[in-house]
């Protein structure tokens, strides 16, 4: 038999000491992913559980909100059933309702474009126009005619115009440059139904 020669030997032993320490890591690894194991399932339950909730959450805040828009239509119907007197009065209330002193229908004829006169519950004077229409929108024109009167007649404050419909876009530009605030059917659902602000608090 030919005797191994001193790198042979070297080599072997070499393959030998490699093999063990790559057993050793190995088991090393292992026994590190058995200690983790408990931590790693713990951060996945906390995971899945924080998702769970996360979900929850957003199908509640989904069903929170088709109900204040069945609860808002509802309530713009009721106003679309009232005459223009009957919907100023209703106007009247609202700001009674929230707050306000004093407030009462002034709407008729030679009403200025004041339909409802109302003092806020932090003193300044309101003056409101009613606009009780079905698919018409309001008018420019009519902004114009409410702007040209509500500060300088009415002494307001705070100026709005509330409709049951909307507004035209040049109407909205108008009302804008004048500092008048505008409440569409939506806005005014929002008001009754206590799920959006009074005029006084934009």
């Amino acid at each position: 038999m030919a005797r191994r020669t001193s790198t042979q030997v070297d080599a072997c032993a070499l393959l030998v000491l490699v093999l063990i320490a790559g057993g050793l890591g190995l088991v090393a690894l292992l026994h590190s992913v058995t200690a983790a194991r408990p931590v790693l399932l713990l951060a996945l339950a906390g995971g899945g559980a924080l998702l769970v909730r996360r979900r929850r959450a957003a199908e509640l805040a989904t069903r929170e909100q088709a109900r204040i828009r069945a609860v808002r239509s509802t309530e713009v119907g009721r106003y679309h059933a009232m005459d223009a007197t009957e919907f100023e009065d209703a106007i009247a209330y609202l700001c009674r309702r929230d707050g306000c002193t004093q407030a009462h229908r002034s709407g008729g004829a030679g009403d200025l474009g004041a339909d409802v006169i109302a003092t806020a519950p932090d003193g300044r004077r309101i003056v409101i126009q009613c606009k009780r229409y079905g698919t018409k929108r309001v008018g420019s024109q009519d902004l114009q005619r409410f702007g040209g009167t509500c500060y300088t007649v009415h002494r307001a404050q705070i100026a709005a115009v509330v409709t049951t419909s909307g507004f035209t876009k040049p109407a909205a530009d108008y009302a804008r440059s004048m500092g008048i605030h505008l409440y569409d059917q939506h806005a005014l659902a929002a008001w009754a139904t206590r799920t959006g602000p009074a005029p006084w608090m934009l």
